[in-house]
This record gives C-alpha cells, sequence and structure tokens, in this order.
C-alpha cells in the first residue's frame, strides 16, 4: 500500500483518539524536562545534598536523551514505528516508577538516565505516527496540535512541578507519569498497530555510538563536579577534560568516514545548517539557563514557595503560544533570518531588564520580563528549523533534524551546569566587594543600641550580605545570558536566506 495510504488502516473514528494519544506522550516527555526544575530544593533538601548537585536531576535526562536521540531513526526500521514507541513509553513509565522510589542521589540520576533513554525517541516517534495516520489534508491541523503540546509542557511543568512540591511531595513530580504511560501504552497497542512499519536489519555505528557516550559523559561529569572540586586545580577534572576533547576529536573523525554513521556530520557541510544550529543552540542554551536560575533564586533566597516560583517561571511559554500560529504563518512571507534575529534580540533584551532585579523586587516585577519574553519565542524557534532544515539536501533532512534536536537538547545540559557555576563564582566576588565596602561596627553598634545581641546582630548582617550578593550574582548571569542571546542574533546573518519551505515533519 502506498505509503499516503497508509492511515486508511485506522478508522476515521479512532484517528482522533490515536491522535490524542501521541499528543499526550509527548506532552508528558516535554513536560518532564522542566517539571523537575523547580522541585530541585526540594529535591535537595530531602536527600541532604546541596542544590547544586540537585541539578544533576536535569542534566543527567537531558544528557541520555540527547544520546538516544540518534539512535531513534535505526531503532524504528530495526524493530517497527510502534513497537519501539510502545517499548520506550513501557521502559519510561517503569523509569519514572523508580525515580519516584529513589532514596538516593545516585540513583535518581541513575534512573532519570533512564528515563531520557526511553524518552528520547517519544518525541519523534509520535510526530512520525501522527503525520501516518492523518489523510494529507488533515496533517497540518494534526501537527497544530502535536506543536500545541510542545509549547504547552514548559509552561504547565513549573507551576505542576511547584504544586506537587509544595502540597505532596517531590517524589509525586515522577508518579503523576504512570497513569499517562500506561494509558499511552494500552492506546498505541490497541490503535496504531494497524500503521506499524516494516522492519529491516541495519548495522549500528558501535563505535561512533560509544565515542558519543564517552565524550558527552566526560563533558558532563566535568561541568557538574568542576565547581565543587576547584576546577583545573583538581588532577580528576584534568583527565576529564583531556577525555572529553580527545573523545569527540576520535568521534568526528569515525563519523566523516563510517558509511553508515550514527550521527551524520556531513550536514555540517551546507552553511545555512551550520550556522543555524549555531544560534538554535545560543540561544536555546541562554534561554534555559533563565529557567533554571529563576526558580532556584526565588526558593532559596526570596523565600517563594515552589508554587509562586513555577507560576513566574512559566509564564514565558504562556504567552509563547499565543503568538506560534502568528509565526507559523508569517513564515515564507518574510525572511525567517529577520525573524529570528529580532525575536533572539529581544530576548537578549528581557535579559537586560531582568539586571534591574533587586532582592526587593515583586512579583510582577519578577514577572513581566517572562511574560514579554514569551512573545518572541515563537519567532525564532519556528523559522530556525526552516532555516537549518531547507539548507540540506531532501534526502538528509531526517540527519538534519535528529542532529538539530540532539544540539538543542545538549545545550540544555550544558547551558544549566555552565549557568550555575557563574552563579556560583559571581555570589562570591559580590559577597567579598560588598563586605570590603561594609563597616560592619557601626552597623552592629546601631542594631546593639536597638536592642538587638551581638551574635545575632553578626548573624543578620550576613544574611543580608549573602542575599543581596545573590541578587548581585543573578544580574550579572543575565548580563552574560544578553551577551550571548544578541551573539545569536549576529550569527543567524552568516546563513543564506532560506529557500522554499521546509518539510517540518522531519523537526523533531
Amino acid at each position: 500500500m502506498a505509503e499516503v495510504d497508509v492511515y486508511k488502516l485506522i478508522p476515521a473514528n479512532r484517528r482522533l483518539w490515536a491522535g490524542l494519544v501521541l499528543a499526550l506522550s509527548n506532552f508528558m516527555v516535554v513536560l518532564d524536562l522542566t517539571i523537575a526544575n523547580v522541585s530541585v530544593p526540594h529535591i535537595a533538601g530531602n536527600l541532604g545534598i546541596s542544590p547544586d548537585q540537585g541539578t544533576w536531576v536535569i542534566t543527567s535526562y537531558a544528557v541520555a536523551e540527547a544520546i538516544c536521540v540518534p539512535l531513534t531513526g535505526w531503532l524504528a526500521q530495526r524493530f517497527g514505528t510502534v513497537n519501539t514507541f510502545i517499548f520506550a513509553m513501557m521502559g519510561f513509565g517503569i523509569f519514572s516508577l523508580l525515580c519516584g522510589l529513589s532514596p538516593t542521589l545516585g540513583m535518581l540520576v541513575a534512573c532519570r538516565i533512564g528515563q531520557g533513554v526511553c524518552g528520547g525517541p517519544l518525541m519523534p516517534m509520535s510526530q512520525t505516527l501522527m503525520l501516518r495516520i492523518f489523510p494529507p489534508e488533515s496533517r497540518g491541523k494534526a501537527m497544530g496540535l502535536w506543536a500545541m503540546t510542545t509549547l504547552l509542557g514548559p509552561a504547565v511543568g513549573p507551576i505542576l512541578g511547584g504544586y506537587i512540591s509544595d502540597n505532596w511531595s517531590w517524589h509525586w513530580i515522577f508518579f503523576i507519569n504512570l497513569p499517562i504511560c500506561a494509558l499511552c501504552t494500552f492506546a498505541a497497542f490497541a490503535l496504531l498497530r494497524p500503521v506499524e512499519t516494516e522492519t529491516r536489519k541495519l548495522p549500528i555505528d558501535k563505535i561512533g555510538l560509544a565515542l558519543l557516550i564517552f565524550w558527552i559523559g566526560c563533558l558532563q561529569i566535568m561541568l557538574d563536579i568542576g565547581r565543587d572540586h576547584d576546577w583545573f586545580a583538581d588532577p580528576t577534572i584534568v583527565l576529564l577534560t583531556v577525555c572529553a576533547a580527545v573523545g569527540f576529536c576520535a568521534f568526528i573523525i569515525w563519523e566523516l568516514t563510517e558509511e553508515h554513521p550514527i550521527v551524520d556530520l556531513r550536514v555540517f557541510r551546507h552553511r545555512g545548517f551550520s550556522f543555524g544550529v549555531i544560534a538554535l543552540a545560543l540561544c536555546f542554551g541562554a534561554y534555559f539557563a533563565s529557567i533554571v536560575l529563576i526558580p532556584q533564586w526565588l526558593q532559596t533566597s526570596m523565600g517563594y514557595p515552589a508554587t509562586d516560583a513555577g507560576i513566574v517561571t512559566a509564564f514565558t511559554a504562556m504567552t509563547a503560544l499565543l503568538t506560534s500560529q502568528i509565526a507559523a504563518r508569517m513564515l515564507g512571507r518574510v525572511d525567517a533570518r529577520i525573524m529570528v534575529s529580532c525575536a533572539t534580540a529581544w530576548l537578549g533584551c528581557m535579559s537586560l531588564l531582568r539586571m534591574g532585579w533587586t532582592s526587593g523586587a515583586d512579583f510582577w516585577t519578577l514577572a513581566t520580563p517572562q511574560i514579554l519574553q514569551g512573545f518572541a519565542m515563537a519567532f525564532f524557534m519556528i523559522p530556525l528549523t526552516s532555516i537549518t532544515l531547507t539548507a540540506v539536501e531532501p534526502q538528509e533532512t531526517a540527519s538534519a533534524a535528529g542532529l538539530q534536536n540532539f544540539l538543542r537538547t545538549m545545550a540544555v545540559a550544558v547551558s544549566t551546569s555552565v549557568i550555575l557555576t557563574i552563579w556560583g563564582d559571581s555570589q562570591r566576588v559580590a559577597r567579598t566587594e560588598i563586605v570590603a565596602k561594609l563597616q560592619p561596627d557601626d552597623v552592629q553598634a546601631s542594631l546593639a543600641h536597638a536592642g538587638v545581641p551581638m551574635e545575632q546582630g553578626r548573624q543578620m548582617i550576613s544574611s543580608l550580605v549573602d542575599q543581596e550578593a545573590i541578587a548581585l550574582a543573578i544580574d550579572h548571569s543575565f548580563l552574560l545570558t544578553a551577551i550571548v542571546l544578541f551573539i545569536a542574533a549576529g550569527v543567524i546573518w552568516l546563513s543564506p536566506r532560506p529557500k522554499g519551505q521546509a518539510d517540518l515533519s522531519a523537526a523533531h
């Protein structure tokens, strides 16, 4: 049967249910990328670890998902798209259960890695199956539903994670996946079996996969533990850095000479793709840095409950939903580079606006940049996909889309580690500068005159200094993210103007 007629294998009255199940599965995977962000302080406190160590829950999931994405095509062709989807969904549910039951950081990180490995194929597979079950005239609406869940996930994640952490416990941010996984697994088995794809044995680039895991693992461990080990003063960090660099070089050489590479690096020969994904990685990394920083600062220093911190963080995705359709309609009518450059520069301006935040900022002072930032999100995500995918040959679209998603996910993991290091270093510098200008004797004398005991007065001064140092460090961190965003706004102009429209069905 022709590929375009596959949708006829599913009765019309079942297609909507199948589409809703696929959209729900995609929503769950995207949700899990952000739901843990506002719960990090709760997780850290419960497990007796530092907030910095708690962020391993975020980076481990992102790294595992990034590594598994290049395997999606091979898995689908080897075992079938529907089978891959069902087993990945079952694995995601099992590891979600284990995450919620984890009594230690080590077990939690290991299970989050398992979650990422299983979650990696779910997003592209749900998109592929969505296109298979609907007729051509309905695929636009179906992909609109799918894209809506991609934007809605980051909006709901921080709010839901905050509410659960405040009112139940952090374990439930993982347990809530279980009924969704069960529903999607049984529904997929009942509804999607008729559109299963043909299977065939394909060679897999085992050495390339091993090198990919090796150098990314070394890099991420180095970034995560470096700030606790005084960076390159520790031989372990030096060794990890050397291993990551050597592994990366070996990976590039191998992939460029392998007949069936796990990651097709040859697509970087296209200038539009190369500079497009560089701009995407820079912009998405800087954007996600704020998603990590803001809830941690609000909870650890400003006294916000997790729910309110989640609401502040989620405003961006809420307003992004309003402009997604406008951005899609403008694509093809306006030079995509203009849309991306203006949107990215706007995000940079919002980072500059956050530099005015102080320890006395109220809720709406914090929420306003988030709300305004959201209006630009769709204007850089959607056109960037068009710029990168129209730059490659048609037969390279799937490889280019997979590599683009890989780099975007890696940008999340790397930026999380880097921004927390910058924030921690900036706190120490700011504290030193404040203490140097402080006149504690006069302040203590005033407090003693007001009846405050000397030791309590010292603690009050120390707490105040810490709070202001953290606020100054936040401002410095957002200055750096603004610089990165302005660089990304310029980098996109190194790409040629996209010709025509991309086949966005491959943009997983």
